[in-house]
């Protein structure tokens, strides 16, 4: 593992050289953000590698007349309920039947949540419902049971489709369903990218109760066959958008237009969401029916057993000051589980090839790894077979890991919202977690748009910086290496195949099209460069300064 040498660091001689660095990151994040939004887009041809759910940017909200029927009912909001009050609620007084409490008892859920108790009534009752609450309070069986008593009722398929914006989020959704609905004995299927279609129209053709997708491949679906899979969701009861401020923000419009059309006018709509954007907060305005509008009462947008926390340094030293608290943590609590966030798919890959140099055991998660790697990935944080999982804005949303007990967010996130989600990985079902966001020189103003969005200040950590110089040039050289052994894997290549493929398919000219993917491989290569030289000049600056010490 990682071992300590002796050296001083000044954090002034590299403020030119971060400030360069910085630049480049943010290029390529915003060139794989506008790429994996292609991928989503149309994802027919993609094999088990296929991309594109991820992507978090916020563009203009889609107009489709089908998709927001307007109505001129006022919303009807009811007076949120605190959590004590909530308590005095069993699943049976909500409406639920027997069966249904039962299982949650069997999945270890005793007593509903104040987002629970204020929306399963009202799906109960036919209404539309909008439902804000915090990461970790149980917006899932808010959504899932009402469906569930009713389809018991009257089953049939395709009774209900769930949308959302990942397939980690579809996949776990559709867990919940299932261990849900087995004593109605529930069919379902997954629609995401990274599946062969094939299959998968062959499971809807099946007629399950509940498909669960994201955007880009049921849209797909749909057009691709509109007189044969598109008639299967004529009769659907209910429609849930899951994260529906993500989903409404603009990057899904045109995947939306598409799915809506083929949609019964006369259904339920329920939309959930821990952040509510402008987008959504309108929807009470177009709902299909009078909707019902359920916004957690909290202040702070944040889980108050949630401690959280931030680290100044140097950019140009930032990888090791997130070694050095890693790796203080992990060894101070060996079975604690750490989830590390990175900006971009290349950064979270450099990162996570980077500790595996220096000795540590972690896995990945992002978008440029195959679906089975993703999930393997995930299966083996949530079962504790690893403990460090390194990850991108995919992992953000909605994911329930039993545990997380640190959250690092080893760049600070643009959008304010974005860290909500985050953090909202840790202190989930009333368990206590920790968040820690490192604060370069660039990011003051970004960690003040977040205290404000979070509605409290965050607290400095103070780290020993004498002891972090021991490891400076450790990280470095490791990190140096990974994005080295990147290169040789020609990392990103297949963002190329995928926007070639897109554009091909949009009729654009094949000259056009080879002179643009030259252009991306061309900048995808500056900017690695740019990478690996600033790295050198850093570890070369290490070495010089532990000289002049010794």
């Amino acid at each position: 593992m990682l071992s300590s040498s002796k050296e001083s660091y000044n954090d002034d001689d590299d403020d030119e050289l971060s400030s360069a660095d910085e630049v480049t990151d943010e290029e390529e994040e915003n060139e794989e953000d506008e790429d994996e939004k292609e991928d989503e887009v149309s994802e027919e041809d993609e094999d088990d590698e296929s991309e594109g759910d991820d992507n978090d940017e916020e563009n203009e909200e889609s107009s489709d007349d089908d998709e927001i029927p307007t109505s001129s009912e006022p919303p009807t909001t009811k007076k949120t309920t605190p959590l004590e009050e909530a308590k005095r609620h069993s699943f049976s007084s909500l409406g639920l039947s027997k069966w249904l409490s039962d299982q949650c008892r069997q999945m270890g859920v005793d007593e509903p949540t104040p987002v629970q108790v204020n929306c399963i009534p009202e799906v109960l009752a036919g209404r539309d419902v909008l439902g804000c609450s915090k990461t970790g309070t149980g917006k899932t069986l808010a959504f899932a049971l009402p469906i569930l008593e009713q389809l018991a009722v009257d089953p049939y398929g395709i009774y209900c489709l769930v949308l959302t914006p990942t397939r980690e989020l579809a996949f776990q959704i559709a867990d919940q369903f299932r261990a849900l609905g087995k004593p109605i004995g529930l069919k379902d299927a997954v629609i995401v990218g990274g599946r062969d279609m094939i299959e998968q129209s062959k499971d809807l053709h099946r007629r399950p109760h509940a498909v669960i997708a994201t955007p880009g491949r049921l849209a797909d679906h749909l057009k691709s066959d509109e007189n044969g899979t598109g008639r299967l969701f004529q009769r659907i009861k209910f429609l849930v958008l899951d994260e529906a401020d993500q989903l409404l923000d603009g990057q899904y419009g045109d995947q939306l237009a598409d799915i809506f059309g083929f949609l019964p006018k006369k259904r339920q709509t329920l939309l959930f969401s821990a952040t509510i954007t402008d987008a959504l907060s309108q929807l009470h305005q177009v709902s299909v029916k009078k909707p019902f509008f359920y916004e957690d009462p909290s202040e702070i947008a944040t889980v108050e057993r949630l401690d959280q926390q931030y680290v100044l340094c140097p950019l140009a030293v930032k990888d090791a000051y997130l070694v050095y608290v890693v790796k203080n943590f992990h060894e101070k609590r060996p079975e604690s589980s750490i989830l590390v966030f990175s900006h971009t798919c290349r950064e979270c890959q450099a990162v996570a090839v980077m500790f595996k140099g220096l000795g540590f055991n972690v896995g990945s998660l992002h978008s440029m790894i195959s679906q089975q790697e993703r999930l393997a990935s995930l299966s083996k944080f949530r079962s504790g077979r690893l403990r460090i999982l390194i990850c991108t804005d995919v992992a953000s949303r909605g994911l329930d890991i039993p545990r997380v007990d640190l959250v690092v967010n080893h760049n600070v996130p643009r959008s304010p919202k974005t860290y909500v989600h985050r953090v909202g990985r840790s202190a989930r079902a009333g368990r206590f977690g920790s968040a820690i966001s490192f604060v370069t020189q660039y990011d003051v103003s970004l960690l003040q748009e977040i205290e404000n969005m979070v509605g409290k200040k965050l607290k400095q950590l103070t780290v020993n910086d004498k002891k972090v110089t021991q490891y400076v040039t450790q990280v470095l050289v490791a990190k140096r290496e990974a994005e080295i052994k990147l290169d040789k894997q020609n990392f990103g290549e297949k963002r190329e195949i995928n926007k070639r493929k897109q554009m091909i398919m949009e009729g654009i000219d094949p000259s056009e099209v080879e002179h643009a993917i030259k252009q991306q491989r061309d900048r995808r290569k500056m900017h690695s460069k740019q990478r690996v030289d600033t790295l050198q000049k850093n570890v070369a600056t290490a070495h010089l300064k532990r000289k002049k010490v010794t």
